[in-house]
Formats: C-alpha cells, structure tokens, sequence
C-alpha cells in the first residue's frame, strides 16, 4: 500500500512539473509576442514619421524650386500676350510660342505626348490652361527624349511635341515663359514644371486639358 502511495505521488509530482513547465513556457511566448509587438509598433511609428519628414522635405524643397528663378529664362509681359480665339493663321513672335491669339480648341495636355509636330494655335490654348509644353528637335539625343517622355506621361497638365525649326534642341514653354535646357536632367526641367504647371501664370487655372484635340 505504501509502494503504491509513493508511485501516485511521483506521479503527481511530475504532472505538477510539467504544469510549471508548460506555465513557464507560456509565459516566455506571451513576453515574445509583446516585445515583437512593441518593435513592430516603434518601426511603424519610426517610419511614419520618415514619411512625414520625407513629404515635409519634398514640399519645402519644390518652395523653394517655386521662388527661385529659372536660369536664362525668357519672360514675356502676360498681359500684352493676345487670348482671342482665332480661325486663321497667327504669326507668333517666338517659337515655340508662349502665348497670344489661338484657336478656340485647346491640344489635350493631360501628360500627352505627340510623335508629330502640332497646329501651334491649339498648343497655345493648353498654356493657356496653365499646361507646361515641351518640344525638342532633330538634335536632341533619342535618350532625352525617351526622358522626357516619361516625365511629361506621367504629369498632368503637361504636353511634348517636336519642333523641328526651334533654336533649342530641347525647350519648355509656359504662358509667357520659355527655356531651353541641355537636357533631360537638366535641372531646371523639374524647376519649371514645378514653377508652371498650374503656375501663378496661368490666364485659366483648372480649365480642362482634356476633351481637345488629340492630333
């Protein structure tokens, strides 16, 4: 009888044991769990506020693009720059042209990029909108080009074109702005585009650059 006592007490003894253990084991998982948790929740917070900081960045930096001129850019007095719609042909004092008299339908401007060169009448009624227009000639590299491209397809109010008479092998044009540039990285592209897409000058901020001609 006393033999079979103790077996049921080791017995006990070892399922008691294996409780502690398990409660043991239990815990260390619950102190894992929390402290994964609490590195997740400090790189969540870490990495919002890089975003935030990084946004912040981003936007005093194109502040400051914004109020800073554009080297060697050409400006004409807005005011003095007809806006009639016109049917017939209008001689444009600079080329590309940067405004004046134009046709009453506008050249769709929403990042759209044309293979061939377009009426400049209806080019002028997207600057008109407030649209940055880029053109470049046979002396620009494929590669710039190719840039280009994808810069202007990505960014609304914006147009390209090529321009085969133009000075500049690669030049942006605004409503009474314009400026030639070396190249694709040249980095009064990204200046202009964020001085003038939508820029103080536009004559019609939010007119549509949809439902326009579109070559």
């Amino acid at each position: 009888m006393a033999a079979k006592s103790s077996v049921t007490a080791d017995r006990r003894a070892r399922i008691e044991g294996m409780r502690r253990a398990e409660q043991a084991r239990e815990r260390r998982n619950r102190i894992l769990t929390l402290s994964i948790a609490g590195v997740i929740v400090l790189g969540l917070v870490g990495f919002g506020g890089w975003v935030i900081n990084s946004k912040a960045n981003e936007k005093e930096q194109q502040e400051t693009l914004a109020k800073a001129p554009v080297q060697e850019e050409k400006s004409w007095d807005a005011k003095k720059l007809g806006r009639n719609h016109v049917t017939t042909a209008v001689t444009y004092p600079m080329k590309p042209a940067v405004g004046g008299d134009h046709d009453q339908v506008w050249m769709n401007c929403d990042g759209d990029v044309y293979k061939k060169p377009i009426p400049e009448r209806n080019a002028v009624h997207s600057l008109e909108h407030g649209a940055v227009w880029v053109t470049y000639n046979d002396k620009a590299s494929a590669d710039d080009v190719k840039k280009l491209e994808a810069k202007v397809d990505k960014t609304p109010y914006t147009l390209m074109s090529p321009v085969k008479d133009q000075a500049g092998s690669i030049m942006l044009s605004a409503w009474g702005k314009q400026v030639t540039v070396d190249g694709a990285d040249d980095p009064r592209v990204d200046q202009f585009f964020t001085k003038y897409v939508q820029g103080p000058q536009t004559p019609e901020p939010r007119a549509a650059c949809m439902g326009g001609l579109s070559q």
